[in-house]
């Protein structure tokens, strides 16, 4: 079985690998290991888990999963939205399309760690937009709130992985507006399982095109 290990941002991104992506990837002979990024140590040696805070943080982790010669390959699952300052490219973005700046993006972060076992993947914009690609499951999972349809309305038109990335506007955002009980880590990777994986990629090209490079390595 061929050993993928996953670099995660949070709790979130770690239980739907475990639970979603990974069983589905264990049926093609991939083990992926969801490996939570590192906030920061104490001089006590505690470390505490989840959390992007600077790209030298995310640099040293990659390069120190790169060590494990057992893996074919290190990946990433982290936000578009939100990454730090320092993110390699972030300061030379241009205008275009939201593929083609993750694509830039991805690009400078894979050319910055220079390594060939390493794939670098950014989720657009963040994890919670893979849940509009069945907005009607958000709302199953809080069915008191009657409210919830106007949700479905808002991003009539766009794809999920288009839902932009605005204060205000960025999936999470969106969905904590009508539904403030919304806990990421608790009911992301839950209405992520009731959607389904397949449903999922066929609605976030960009989440498909990672996904099928990891189920053909």
């Amino acid at each position: 079985m061929k050993k993928v290990l996953i670099y995660v941002e949070g709790q979130t991104e770690e239980t739907f690998i475990r639970d979603v992506l990974g069983p589905y990837l264990k049926e093609r002979d991939i083990l992926s290991i969801p490996i939570l990024a590192r906030t920061k140590r104490t001089r006590s040696g505690n470390i505490f888990k989840g959390g992007i805070v600077s790209y030298r943080q995310v640099k040293q982790e990659v390069l120190r999963l790169l060590q494990d010669t057992s893996a074919v390959l290190v990946t990433t699952m982290m936000d578009y939205y939100g990454l730090p300052s320092d993110f390699p490219g972030k300061a030379m973005l241009s205008v275009g399309s939201p593929y083609d700046q993750v694509a830039f993006l991805e690009q400078a972060f894979a050319q910055d760690i220079a390594h060939p076992r390493f794939l670098p993947f950014l989720t657009l914009h963040e994890f919670e937009a893979l849940l509009f690609a069945q907005p009607g499951q958000i709302m199953e999972a809080f069915p008191h709130v009657k409210e919830g349809s106007e949700l479905i309305e808002k991003i009539e038109g766009l794809s999920p992985e288009e839902i932009n990335e605005g204060n205000d506007t960025h999936p999470a955002a969106r969905i904590l507006r009508y539904f403030p009980e919304y806990r990421k880590a608790l009911h992301g990777p839950l209405i992520a399982s009731r959607i389904g994986l397949p449903t999922i990629r066929a609605r976030c090209p960009h989440f498909n095109e990672w996904v099928a490079r990891l189920e053909n390595l």
